[in-house]
């Protein structure tokens, strides 16, 4: 089993920036594609970023282009997600999760793996 955990998630004002991170409890398989998801009270889980293990391929959802990036640390298997010129509309609890695929999706049902979250509140 794999365990996810997050971290860096706090109350900033618009305009600043938060570095989340993810830890694996196991290495995580160079094949897997790990993402980040997030979810405001009252509305569906949404895509934020994903990237797969072994290689640079990125996706990033519309809202974030250009103020988010993620990254990983295969060495300690750490995936990380760099928010800048953050929003109120960011505001959510932000999720780590894992695919057994090598394919990025930007669809929850394709991972298998979630953390517990870890919440981001940006005030205007």
């Amino acid at each position: 089993q794999v365990q996810l955990v997050e971290s860096g998630g706090g109350l900033v004002q618009a305009g600043g920036s938060l570095r989340l991170s993810c830890a694996a409890s196991r290495r995580i398989l160079s094949t897997n594609a790990m993402a980040w998801f997030r979810q405001a009270p009252g509305k569906e889980r949404e895509f934020v970023a994903a990237c797969k293990w072994s290689s640079i391929t990125t996706k990033y959802a519309d809202s974030v282009k250009g103020r988010f990036t993620i990254s990983r640390d295969n060495a300690n298997d750490t995936v990380y997600l760099q928010m800048n010129s953050l929003k109120p509309e960011d505001t959510a609890v932000y999720y780590c999760a894992a695919s057994p695929s090598g394919t990025i999706y930007d669809t929850p049902r394709y991972y298998n793996y979630w953390g517990q979250g870890t919440q981001v509140t940006v005030s205007s």
